[in-house]
């Protein structure tokens, strides 16, 4: 199968100002590619790249005033297959965990493990180890929270989405996340380009979509609270603790986004 994904981001700047972009396809999806994965600005701007802590790529230039357009189109090859699922994986005590997984135990911007932790055993005491688990906090997730657009906000963590019963997919992940970690189950956030592929109609507006890894039997595995049920053709821009980790652009000066456009599509 292929798959074209892609963006168009149009900013309005009122002065030169430093940008961070984490809008590249995962090195881990690198050999997937069927064109390069270039980002395009409109006006031509110097741009230079880096890995940042998480192995994302990153990318920095600086904006000048006035309208910035970003945008990438390409083809990505996929197996089609939808998301894997393992029931029998289970769940690695803590003291046997590898090193790199520990950070994701912890509480983070947008996930608050040490106010979410009482409900969490509450809730999840006693659902199976492993990942059933996983799945359970999927399910209490997704009857828990009401998805819609207009529930969009960049500063609402967990422990917020918990209490209101709304969001978008990010703060399912989050909730996901949160409860994973109170459970000393890792769990890391995702983004990336995830569209209808296999699903009926009618479709929603695309955007960027938000997941979550959970570290079971030695391995990540993906979850999706938001949809919660294996779906087909993601493909991965990057992984951190939460969203802040892993934000799509950070402008360090005031701008405005007068557009913006995702699609994933798959190629007849």
């Amino acid at each position: 199968m292929q798959i074209r994904v892609g963006y168009e981001l149009v900013y309005d700047f009122p002065q030169p100002t430093p940008m961070i972009l984490t809008l590249s396809i995962h090195y881990s999806r690198a050999s997937d590619l069927l064109r390069p994965d270039h980002l395009i600005t409109d006006p031509p701007v110097p741009v230079s790249g880096y890995r940042d802590g998480f192995g994302n790529w990153c990318t920095r230039l600086v904006a000048p005033q006035g309208k910035l357009r970003l945008s990438a189109d390409t083809v990505v090859k996929d197996s089609g297959a939808p998301d894997m699922v393992l029931p029998n994986a289970w769940q690695i005590d803590v003291p046997n965990l590898p090193e790199e997984t520990l950070v994701f135990l912890l509480g983070s911007r947008y996930c608050e493990t040490d106010q979410l932790s009482d409900t969490a055993w509450k809730l999840f005491e006693n659902a199976p180890m492993g990942w059933g688990r996983v799945q359970a906090i999927c399910d209490f997730v997704h009857k828990h929270v009401q998805f819609g657009y207009e529930h969009a906000s960049s500063t609402k963590t967990a422990m917020q989405v918990y209490a209101e019963r709304r969001g978008v997919c990010r703060d399912y992940a989050h909730l996901a996340i949160a409860f994973c970690r109170c459970m000393n189950i890792p769990a890391r956030y995702c983004t990336g380009y995830l569209g209808d592929i296999g699903m009926p109609p009618p479709y929603g507006p695309m955007d960027f979509a938000g997941w979550f890894e959970a570290y079971l039997g030695g391995a990540w595995h993906t979850f999706d609270a938001r949809n919660n049920q294996p779906r087909i053709g993601r493909v991965l821009i990057a992984r951190g603790r939460d969203a802040a980790d892993v934000a799509i652009s950070t402008a360090f000066g005031a701008n405005t986004l007068e557009s913006f456009k995702v699609w994933t599509d798959q190629v007849a």
